[in-house]
């Protein structure tokens, strides 16, 4: 099946707002196995809208349109529907009964004006918008599927995910298992090759995306096919087969993170943790604590971003800084040992480099990390080379922080 992806909206056309829909849409597709053939961005006109839904019904069988279906007189999309597919608006109970629900939920009355999105084209099945006012409508005509969403991103999304996706797996009578496999300390060229007799032994029915981001890089598996129970098995098969060649970068698996891979860690172990950060700048501690329970195990952090805040909070030696340097493995093994005994903790993370653009040298250029991870059998500290960019060295920093702990915990 192919699928054109058509936003309107005349605020896309003049920067005004960055459509992001678009490529978000067009990777939910791609994961099950519906190829995006074309991306248009329109003006909320109505020669425009009809023009591009009638070239677009000649190129593909999906159209997915998002916007204009506000209550404003500005947004056209519902009435020009109404046109293309040679109907009237008519109201609907369960549209109206949602708009309900959500003014009744803030307290506010609903308006006469807010009413009028409960009015639909006749010829189209309303799909329930749970977040906004809006509905979703679906049409079907000549052998195409047209799929009219809000443009409000959170209320698109969730209308994909929960209506849009299942009913068009339905229709392809087709089974896509994805599995997401996270690894960290390898670099996406570098883990190609590793991997590239496992990647190339895969059956055919399943596809290997590489995903990377800073820090890290994912393995997206597809399996497309019919009989659920064997895409599974080949699924299961293909992530056991992978450990001989990728093991020791494997730090979870679909929705995880490493800092809730941390968090259940140190939680099944009852065990704590707390932080001392120069570069990174409490960004490690952000992470941990963006996890629900973490009371439970962090204990707290020190962003000591000055020599004088290392040696005065986490008693790091004045001649240490003085004769290697802040960031060096002699201060960061201090950094660490110094917040673990302060906070009395039975692991801890210290971090100290050069995040950039400015302060590197011949001896240590930008991106130059040294990073401790301190634990009740001692401390060990690695040096990282990471780039030029301060937003991914931070990245790169954090998340290599947390998995040296990581394989300290498990040890």
């Amino acid at each position: 099946m192919l699928a054109e992806i058509i936003t309107i909206g005349d605020e896309l056309l003049i920067g005004q707002v960055i459509d992001t829909n678009s490529a978000w849409i067009a990777e939910q597709l791609n994961m099950v196995g519906i190829r995006v053939h074309q991306i248009t961005s329109i003006s909320d006109n109505e020669t425009h809208i009809l023009k591009t839904l009638t070239e677009a019904s000649d190129r593909v069988q999906l159209i997915l349109i998002t916007g204009g279906l506000g209550p404003t007189k500005d947004d056209i999309t519902k009435h020009t529907l109404c046109k293309y597919f040679d109907t009237s608006l008519v109201f609907s109970e369960d549209a109206y009964k949602n708009v309900e629900k959500l003014f009744s939920a803030r307290g506010v009355a609903v308006t006469e004006i807010n009413r009028l999105q409960a009015m639909v084209p006749a010829n189209c099945k309303v799909i329930p918008n749970v977040n906004g006012t809006a509905p979703c409508m679906w049409f079907e005509k000549n052998g195409c599927i047209y799929v009219s969403m809000p443009g409000v991103p959170f209320e698109m999304k969730a209308i994909m995910e929960e209506e849009i996706i299942p009913r068009l797996l339905d229709k392809l009578n087709q089974v896509i298992i994805h599995r997401t496999i996270l690894t960290e300390g390898v670099g996406e060229s570098a883990l190609a090759s590793i991997i590239e007799s496992w990647e190339d032994s895969l059956p055919s029915y399943i596809k290997l995306a590489y995903l990377p981001q800073p820090g890290m890089v994912r393995l997206r598996l597809t399996a497309y096919g019919t009989d659920r129970a064997e895409l599974q098995n080949a699924i299961n098969k293909a992530e056991k087969d992978l450990y001989p060649y990728a093991g020791k970068y494997i730090f979870g698996f679909d929705n995880d993170t490493m800092e809730s891979v941390i968090g259940k860690l140190l939680s099944d172990k009852g065990m704590t943790l707390s932080t001392a950060e120069s570069c990174t700048g409490g960004n490690i501690a952000q992470l941990i604590t963006s996890i629900a329970g973490s009371s439970d195990y962090f204990k707290g952090s020190v962003v000591a971003y000055s020599n004088e805040i290392k040696e005065q909070f986490l008693g790091v030696p004045q001649q240490v800084i003085t004769e290697h340097g802040a960031v060096s493995e002699q201060t960061v093994i201090a950094m660490a040992e110094g917040i673990r005994k302060r906070f009395v903790t039975d692991y801890s993370i210290a971090v100290s480099g050069i995040a950039g653009p400015g302060g590197g040298s011949m001896e240590k250029p930008i991106g130059t990390t040294w990073i401790a991870v301190a634990t009740p059998n001692g401390t060990v500290a690695r040096k990282f080379l990471f780039g030029d960019h301060r937003g991914r060295n931070i990245r790169k920093a954090s998340v290599a922080a947390l998995n040296m702990l990581r394989g300290k915990i498990i040890e």
